[in-house]
């Protein structure tokens, strides 16, 4: 794959940052275990050890252990972590070390929130955190040594794990004072809050693409995954799913070939009270080939329930149908009048787009591993969403959660799926119904049949313009499942504009865009059918990945409609007029990085040939992270679509690890470019059909197009880049086939189908 790899220095501007703080004892998820008689922390440090922080402590050889508090699923999250705080700690990188946390309680910290990872916030809602904490040690460590070494504190250096005196030159290692124990000093809140954090051009580690810590264990074979845990005793459970994804019920089972296999234990039927699952049997046997070979043989009678029947179609019309009603959902942006605006509109474009149901399918498929001893519940699984996940595994097991205990392993690919935690929830059954630790490992079939998918999607968008060509309204309505909703967490929801209640921003996040529109309405619809017979989670880009299909492609159709070069459009519209003022300013900055680096408009392109654009504010308009592309296509005559390449620019404040930060847009990039053009699910007789990668097809080595990175980096607060440039792939290759062909294509994926329909149309 061909890189060319851009660094841009614009002027910095401002970004109002989202502060998302989880008031876990408020949702009833709290999952505190101190004081519960034979549970220690699984990261408590020896009393020797020095620490600053819950975050990190420093052993008395020096090495600085930096707990994190986040999945990493490959993304280097911990590594990041640790970058962080050696930066303001003065360490050398090579003492530098990473852990994952258990879910003590003591990690569920006040300000940085539960334990989740997703939505891109891991970087930018704890770089100021875990600065201040590095920046504490390493005051508790030079006033130690101003101590020991009868030197003012204000004369010393700290500069690769040792503090030196500037004059005498007499200088201590971090290890040296940990061993003395004088390092004491502790900090109040309000302590931690005054201290005085580096600026940029202060910063040595900050910038710097350093080894990732997480890779020599990766390499050597000794990092550990879920699906590497092995204990004492331990069975194995094989899970045996329905016909239909979520309703059904068990009527009957008949293990006797089952009992002909060797090892094999028992066949359990999953009562689950959290309702994560429905209609699931576990066969445990001794090990996993056997448990496999009972499972398939175990005749199991269904009652299919309320959702046997349902296909795509019956929700995508189920969606139609409430869209059509003029009182359902609830407004998630209500300005100005749209409606009488489009009565004095000297044009109107309307616009219905959809998605289809897409899978995460990581190649680590789920597992999780179940042990009790006496009263405490041990889970070891890799998961994303600790404070949730040990909730529902304690109401799998009828327990209270403090006496779950939760052990955070490496991830083999999350992207949002191992957000739920269905997995753990046979496990803990089985464990419970055999007396014995059980592994239960997903089969590819059933990670793709059961997964949490991303919900199929029905928008429609109305514009209007005046005289000029000024868009000045657009209506958008947003019909899904909503994934966040599912999970019962009062605080993960938004109250509607209109005062009708919570709705799940997560489903509508993007469509409040930062184009200036005087007349703006936003409506969030909640498609019950779906959201029940699909229960839907988050795929990586979130509801962005479908919200910026529709807008952005509507910004392309009301350019055309207008005449307007559609990427000089999107700059009249990214004035920063009022609320948006700062954020369209950093997008707008994007999209002409992006442009330049493609050679946008600068030369002609061969028949058949075209260039789009789209420019994006995700995550969420409050914690964005300012993306652009220009997509650069082949239009056969045939309808067949070739990507040539991409072109993704991004403005991410301060990037902490500049080849990390690239690999991750490059990733997600590719990952918007596999949803926009090959990856579709389908439900029918309220079963998923696909159900592995022969029928599920993702992007493919040899499909891949040259792809181009512009990171802009101006020393704002950290922004995300795991999921942003998923979001903006999508649009900006419609809206090259339309210029490369006249063909306007409104569904995802794209198929060669609808983009020949288009050409004749």
């Amino acid at each position: 794959m061909n890189k060319h790899i851009t660094t841009i220095m614009p002027e910095t501007t401002d970004l109002s940052r989202r502060s998302f703080l989880v008031g876990t004892a408020a949702t009833g998820l709290v999952l505190g275990y101190a004081g519960v008689p034979g549970i220690e922390s699984a990261s408590a440090a020896a009393p020797a050890n020095f620490e600053p922080s819950v975050w990190y402590a420093i052993s008395p050889d020096g090495l600085v252990t930096v707990t994190c508090g986040k999945a990493d699923m490959g993304q280097h999250i911990a590594s990041t972590m640790a970058q962080i705080v050696c930066e303001e700690l003065g360490a050398k990188w090579s003492d530098m070390r990473v852990q994952l946390a258990s879910n003590d309680p003591k990690f569920n910290d006040p300000v940085l929130g539960a334990q989740i990872t997703g939505g891109s916030w891991s970087t930018m809602m704890n770089f100021e955190a875990m600065s201040r904490a590095g920046a504490a040690g390493r005051m508790a460590l030079t006033e130690a040594a101003a101590a020991a070494m009868g030197q003012p504190a204000s004369e010393l250096v700290v500069r690769d794990s040792m503090i030196v005196h500037s004059k005498s030159k007499k200088q201590m290692s971090f290890a040296e004072i940990v061993k003395s124990g004088k390092a004491t000093k502790t900090f109040t809140p309000d302590e931690l809050k005054a201290i005085k954090l580096k600026t940029p051009d202060q910063y040595t580690m900050i910038g710097v693409s350093v080894p990732q810590l997480d890779i020599p264990s990766k390499t050597n074979g000794t990092a550990k995954y879920g699906i590497d845990v092995m204990l004492p005793g331990m069975a194995y459970g094989a899970i045996v799913t329905p016909p239909v994804r979520f309703g059904a019920t068990v009527k009957s089972v008949d293990d006797s070939a089952a009992k002909k296999v060797p090892g094999f234990i028992k066949a359990v039927i999953l009562d689950d009270k959290t309702q994560t699952t429905s209609g699931w049997v576990v066969a445990v046997a001794g090990t996993y080939a056997n448990a496999k070979k009972a499972a398939q043989v175990l005749k199991i009678a269904y009652d299919g329930g309320p959702n046997a029947k349902l296909s795509s179609q019956s929700l995508l019309d189920e969606a139609k149908r409430l869209q059509g009603l003029e009182d359902s959902g609830q407004f998630f942006v209500k300005d100005g009048d749209p409606a009488a605006a489009f009565g004095t509109a000297a044009k109107v474009v309307e616009a219905e787009y959809t998605t289809s149901i897409n899978i995460h399918a990581p190649m680590e498929p789920m597992n999780a591993t179940a042990e009790f001893k006496g009263d405490i519940l041990h889970i070891y699984s890799g998961n994303q969403f600790a404070t949730r996940s040990g909730a529902i595994a304690a109401g799998a097991a009828g327990i209270d959660p403090k006496f779950v205990v939760m052990h955070q392993h490496w991830l083999g690919g999350g992207f949002g799926r191992r957000l739920d935690a269905d997995m753990m929830v046979p496990a803990v059954q089985a464990a419970k119904a055999v007396g014995k630790p059980v592994k239960v490992i997903y089969s590819r079939e059933n990670d793709m049949t059961m997964d949490f998918s991303r919900p199929l999607t029905f928008q429609r968008v109305k514009a209007g313009v005046d005289g000029d060509g000024k868009l000045i309204a657009l209506s958008h309505d947003v019909v899904s499942a909503w994934p966040t909703a599912r999970w019962g967490i009062p605080d993960f929801l938004t109250p509607s504009v209109d005062k009708k209640g919570p709705l799940d921003s997560f489903t509508v996040n993007g469509a409040d865009f930062f184009y200036t529109v005087p007349n703006h309405y936003v409506r969030a619809i909640k498609n019950e059918l779906a959201h029940n017979a699909t229960p839907s989670g988050q795929l990586r880009s979130v509801a962005p990945g479908w919200t910026f299909w529709a807008v952005e492609s509507m910004i392309d159709e009301i350019a055309a409609a207008t005449g307007k070069d559609p990427a000089q459009f999107r700059i009249s519209l990214l004035d920063g007029a009022g609320k948006n003022d700062g954020g369209a300013q950093r997008l707008r900055n994007t999209l002409l990085a992006a442009m330049g680096l493609a050679g946008y408009g600068s030369r002609k392109l061969p028949k058949g040939e075209g260039m789009g654009v789209a420019c994006v504010s995700s995550q969420e308009r409050a914690s964005a992270s300012w993306t652009a592309c220009v997509a650069h296509v082949a239009v056969a005559p045939s309808g067949e679509v070739t990507v040539k390449k991409l072109t993704v620019a991004t403005d991410v404040g301060t990037q902490v690890h500049p080849d990390n930060i690239r690999a991750q847009v490059e990733g997600a990039a590719l990952w918007g470019l596999s949803l926009a053009m090959y990856e579709k699910a389908t439900l029918k007789d309220g079963g998923i059909e696909q159900t592995n990668f022969d029928s599920y097809r993702p992007l493919r080595m040899s499909q891949v197009p040259e792809v181009a990175v512009a990171v802009i980096a101006n020393g704002e607060k950290a922004t995300g880049v795991g999921e942003p440039a998923v979001t903006v792939v999508a649009p900006a290759i419609g809206n090259a086939i339309f210029n490369a062909s006249g063909a306007r294509v409104r569904a995802l994926p794209i198929t060669a189908e609808a983009v020949k329909a288009g050409m004749k149309a």
